[in-house]
């Protein structure tokens, strides 16, 4: 999706647009209030191994819950996507992005990779609904302002028309940036780790 005009002197950046799953979010927060009251109780109440093995499952559960709920984000003003999924966070200036779609899932094509948006989710009923809409109003050979309907789609049209436009900026010039989320894999591995060791030695 990169412009063959020269690079523009950039204009103010404003603040970013910030796409997350509401759903996923209140169901990370439900899960992390069950998990920390049965380990707590286990924690207080427990004996034998059954504290470590709580205290392990807490490390452990705690950061994967966070990252598969209320970690996942897209982040996009006019220079740039910042996509942060489970375990990455991947910093894309616009002149870089080939392609923002949604088919079953929502992805980002750049540099010849492909990079999933965990907080865009794609409704296969909403799915189904649009491509029956579409194919009607193909049938009658008609126009539809919004064909498609569903709540990825109005996300990917947006980010497609930030990419577009931002393009040509100088600051949204680059490549792809890609960084592991350690505070989220170290943690998750030793309490991992240890709860085998725990149950292995019971």
């Amino acid at each position: 999706m990169t412009s063959p005009v020269p690079p523009a002197a950039d204009e103010p950046v404003y603040d970013d647009r910030v796409y997350r799953s509401p759903m996923a979010m209140v169901t990370g927060v439900l899960m992390l209030a069950l998990v920390c009251w049965l380990c707590g109780d286990a924690l207080v109440r427990g004996s034998g191994s059954a504290p470590w093995i709580a205290g392990a499952v807490l490390v452990c559960g705690v950061p994967l819950i966070v990252a598969f709920t209320l970690r996942p984000a897209v982040f996009a003003n006019d220079n740039r996507m910042r996509v942060r999924n489970p375990f990455r966070t991947i910093e894309l200036p616009w002149a870089a992005v080939d392609a923002v779609r949604a088919g079953y899932s929502a992805e980002v094509l750049a540099e010849g990779a492909k990079y999933q948006l965990w907080s865009i989710p794609v409704s296969l009923r909403e799915r189904k609904k649009a491509n029956r809409r579409a194919a009607r109003a193909a049938a009658a050979d008609v126009a539809v302002a919004d064909a498609s309907g569903a709540g990825a789609d109005k996300v990917v049209h947006e980010l497609t028309e930030l990419a577009e436009r931002g393009a040509a900026r100088a600051g949204a010039q680059g490549s792809v940036k890609v960084r592991w989320s350690y505070e989220i894999i170290a943690p998750a591995a030793i309490g991992a780790v240890a709860l085998i060791v725990l149950l292995a030695t019971r």
